[in-house]
């Protein structure tokens, strides 16, 4: 399939499989012509590695655990496949993700006292934490 077919089927934009390409996340062929060719795998792995970034990780983490990954609908690791570079790599990005948790739970509470000062803290943004 072409890459704008791809782009169809995964409701990724072509820019963003060109740029998993040039991050060496996803592989094409080329015709004779010079357009790119995707094998029916490239959808799910599109996906996948779609999910791993908005999941917060760095093309380096992601490029390490592609070749880890059994199943594009199970993110479980083959045990032993990860590197200890990687897993310090994967550990430091679990620490990120708390730090900005942690932020945005100051933010909101922050709000939520500014909010409640005022009267003005609807109740159902109460029930929503």
């Amino acid at each position: 399939m072409k890459i704008g077919e791809l782009s169809e089927r995964t409701a990724i934009p072509t820019r963003m499989l060109r740029y998993y390409e040039e991050q060496q996340l996803l592989r094409s062929d080329r015709d004779d012509n010079g357009y790119r060719s995707y094998g029916e795998a490239a959808v799910n792995r599109a996906l996948q590695i779609r999910g791993l970034l908005d999941a917060g990780l760095t093309s380096q983490i992601i490029r390490n655990i592609l070749p880890c990954l059994d199943d594009p609908a199970d993110v479980a690791l083959t045990a032993g496949c990860l590197s200890p570079e990687t897993l310090a790599m994967i550990g430091g990005e679990l620490d990120r993700v708390q730090q900005r948790i942690d932020c945005l739970t100051k933010n909101r509470d922050a709000i939520r006292t500014y909010l409640s000062a005022a009267g003005s803290l609807p109740t159902n943004r109460e029930a929503r934490s």
